[in-house]
């Protein structure tokens, strides 16, 4: 668990910088490919994160940002049938970045707390 943790940190760190490099270069569409494949990146975690079960009771950060995550999916889904929705999924494209941003925080945190040492934990 710890190496999927630091790597999942280190992937969606390089590929924010990375792909803020290329879109700040060539100013076009493709910023929309980048910036979805970083919020793929998080899902794939999610998913990963859900099925292994890592930090994922109740009441934990990662816990709400799978119910925020969730629940933007299905406004993103419903957005096609009921319009306002889709007007409201597209506000929320502007707080993905700190989403993103949030989520490094969250690995981060946790990284941090599977480093502590066992007695420090049993608080």
């Amino acid at each position: 668990m710890k190496k999927f943790k630091e790597a999942d940190i280190a992937i969606s760190i390089l590929l924010i910088v990375v792909f803020i490099t290329f879109s700040l270069a060539k100013r076009d569409y493709t910023f929309l490919i980048r910036y979805s494949m970083v919020g793929g990146w998080q899902l794939i975690s999610i998913v990963i994160h859900l099925y292994n079960a890592w930090f994922t009771q109740n009441r934990s950060q990662r816990y709400y940002y799978t119910w925020a995550v969730f629940i933007i999916i299905i406004i993103a889904v419903s957005g096609f049938a009921i319009y306002p929705l889709l007007l409201i999924f597209c506000f929320l494209l502007f707080a993905s970045p700190f989403m993103a941003l949030y989520y490094i925080w969250i690995c981060y945190r946790e990284i941090k707390q599977l480093n502590q040492r066992p007695l420090h934990q049993l608080k």
